[in-house]
């Protein structure tokens, strides 16, 4: 980004990388970018890093930058993996079922109930030691003796280990929610959309994704928002069960890569809506934009050569000129309908037909700012030539010998026995909870390299 056109300056920041538990040196570095343009200007963070620092030295910055109004440390408590769930489980917005263990033995018996695999993240990812083996903010735990073995690592990871039913990926699953808001969580653009390709394949970043209004979405997105009374843009990750439900598994706090997305027929996007609202100026009624599609030309590239399928642009359901905002002046009045969408009772996953189409949003080609896309295609071009000399030369990345592990699931331990302890209790579903071996074994039952 840095060979735009439209970028004027690039400012160092803080000497020795951004400690968000430590951001003395951030804010002296804000100081002196502040000192050199040498009037206030907007602060809007990019990352969830830098959204959790600079909530903490806000107050010191009020002078020199206009930043988003976020008491109480919000940045980290929303970011907080444990926060988030007891947020949820508060405020009834869904949720994967969580827990939190408190021991190592807790850990194994929560991951046999809960049902392999489960998901495993620690509460606050930012604090994971860098280069660490073995330690990423989220994972899929196979055992319990995985299981176990992560909980002991607690004190490595610097925070609380959670395990999560795991929701599997299919097609129509995952749905994200971008807004931008004032004080008081009032919207000012708002809407919701579903990644249709990612990179990597199922679980990573948006590599095609369209905005498509629903209101389950939308109306948890802007509930949140006016219960934390949240000022700033934040961008939230949703996946839909197996019976529909759509559960929050992320909060992000900051513009999401994907944020140019959600721009209206007259070019309003969140990040221009917040600076409007931070300088003092009037934020246009959105109007349009339900059906636009946004492209990230590498990883839809790399998605696609992996078996994935480039989306058709269908007809979307006309949007209603009057926006988000004047639906919903507050989430508790109903569901939220989002930016630009339509407020009619029409599954939008069935839209009506209609002449019109979504605009395509890419990330990096602009025919009017070309170096920034030439720039990631040379990087893109040079990543790919040097892992083909790699294979040419018959040395892997990740060394010469490949070891594809096979972890079955535990033998059924304690089904056809009488449950001890917890693992005889009774869920509140009211069905029994899977039962849980006395001791879990240390290692996987067996594990085949080949």
């Amino acid at each position: 980004m840095g060979r735009s056109r439209y970028l004027r300056a690039v400012h160092p920041g803080p000497v020795g990388g951004l400690d968000p538990e430590a951001p003395e040196a951030l804010l002296e570095c804000l100081t002196g970018v502040s000192e050199r343009i040498g009037r206030p200007a907007v602060l809007i963070a990019m990352d969830d890093l830098s959204a959790i620092a600079v909530s903490r030295v806000a107050p010191m910055l009020r002078e020199r930058f206009r930043i988003p109004h976020q008491p109480d440390n919000l940045p980290a408590r929303v970011a907080d993996k444990a926060e988030l769930s007891r947020l949820c489980a508060r405020w009834d917005v869904p949720h994967p079922e969580t827990v939190i263990p408190a021991s190592g033995a807790e850990a194994a018996e929560a991951a046999w109930r809960l049902g392999l695999p489960v998901i495993a993240k620690w509460s606050r990812p930012w604090l994971l030691p860098s280069g660490a083996d073995g330690l990423r903010s989220t994972m899929l735990v196979h055992t319990t003796a995985e299981a176990r073995r992560l909980y002991e690592r607690s004190a490595e990871a610097g925070s609380r280990l959670l395990l999560q039913r795991f929701l599997p990926a299919g097609p129509d699953t995952d749905w994200f929610f971008h807004g931008a808001f004032a004080r008081g969580g009032h919207p000012l653009l708002a809407g919701s959309g579903r990644k249709e390709l990612s990179w990597p394949v199922r679980t990573g970043l948006t590599a095609v994704g369209r905005w498509l209004p629903d209101p389950a979405v939308e109306e948890a997105g802007l509930r949140l928002a006016e219960r934390l009374g949240y000022q700033g843009i934040l961008d939230l990750d949703f996946r839909r069960d197996e019976l529909g439900c759509f559960r929050l598994v992320d909060f992000n706090p900051r513009p999401g890569a994907q944020f140019r997305l959600f721009t209206d027929s007259a070019g309003l996007d969140v990040v221009q809506a917040m600076y409007l609202d931070l300088t003092g100026q009037q934020v246009p009624q959105p109007s349009g934009g339900p059906g636009r599609v946004f492209v990230a030309e590498n990883y839809a590239l790399l998605a696609r050569l992996r078996g994935g399928s480039m989306p058709r642009r269908p007809a979307v359901v006309p949007a209603d000129p009057a926006g988000p905002a004047a639906a919903s002046a507050s989430a508790s009045s109903g569901p939220g309908p989002g930016a630009g969408a339509d407020q009619r009772s029409v599954p939008e996953r069935a839209p009506k037909r209609s002449a019109e189409r979504g605009s395509v949003e890419t990330a990096w080609f602009a025919a009017d700012d070309l170096l920034p896309f030439l720039a990631m295609l040379g990087a893109l071009l040079g990543r790919g030539a040097g892992k083909g000399v790699r294979v040419l030369r018959g040395v892997p990345e990740q060394g010469r010998r490949t070891a594809l592990a096979v972890v079955r699931a535990p033998r059924q331990r304690g089904r056809n026995q009488t449950p001890t302890g917890s693992g005889g209790s009774t869920g509140s579903g009211g069905q029994a909870a899977r039962p849980v071996p006395p001791e879990a074994s240390a290692e996987p039952d067996e594990l085949v390299s080949r």
